[in-house]
């Protein structure tokens, strides 16, 4: 009998103390269970988008003193402008949203090596294997910078985040939609400044 009431004790408790502190209890979710609060089109936008932002502002810094031409010095200062103002207010969100920012394994930007050919040459297989690891993040620099690459680039990756952030307008979530109705149109801008179509969805 004692044991009984023991027992209906704790659970009464636990509840308690559950229902007390929801804060807690959602720290512990995301902690345990790496679950969020985000739906799976939004996860899915964390994990594109919060890996492409950070990957493009770095690019941005690197190609404003690579870049050989007006031109494309003005659209890497953009570029770094437009991801760099966004990265603060993803962080919001993510911690908002309990999902992990920055994304975890997202490929951190390295400049390009101008010395590409030599370095196949003496070593052909570990080239050919950072290659595809490069083709397959979506970040491929070839043989090194070129102001000409560098904004297909921009408007590439600029493309598929505004993709994104389109979706996103159309989210239940307010706060998630909102983050979109914000940023859409600022990287819409870049994306037109690097020679995307504003009608165009995509750009390949």
């Amino acid at each position: 009998m004692k044991f009984k009431t023991l027992f209906v004790a704790g659970v009464c408790a636990s509840a308690l103390l559950a229902s007390c502190n929801p804060q807690t209890a959602k720290e512990n979710q995301l902690k345990y269970t790496h679950t969020s609060l985000a739906d799976g089109d939004a996860f899915q936008f964390f994990q594109i988008v919060g890996a492409k932002v950070v990957y493009e502002a770095d690019y941005a810094k690197y190609a404003q003193t690579a870049a050989t031409s007006a031109k494309a010095k003005q659209l890497a200062a953009k570029a770094e402008e437009v991801y760099g103002a966004i990265i603060p207010g993803l962080d919001s969100l993510a911690i908002l949203k309990q999902v992990d920012f920055p994304v975890k394994g997202a490929k951190p930007f390295a400049a390009p090596h101008e010395n590409v050919h030599s370095a196949a040459h003496q070593n052909p297989v570990a080239d050919s294997a950072t290659t595809d690891l490069h083709a397959a993040a979506g970040h491929d620099h070839g043989a090194g910078y070129s102001d000409d690459g560098y904004t297909h680039h921009v408007q590439h990756e600029a493309a598929v985040i505004k993709e994104q952030l389109q979706r996103l307008t159309r989210n239940t979530d307010k706060d998630l939609r909102s983050f979109a109705e914000a940023n859409v149109e600022k990287v819409n801008e870049l994306f037109v400044m690097a020679g995307g179509k504003e009608d165009a969805h995509a750009h390949h």
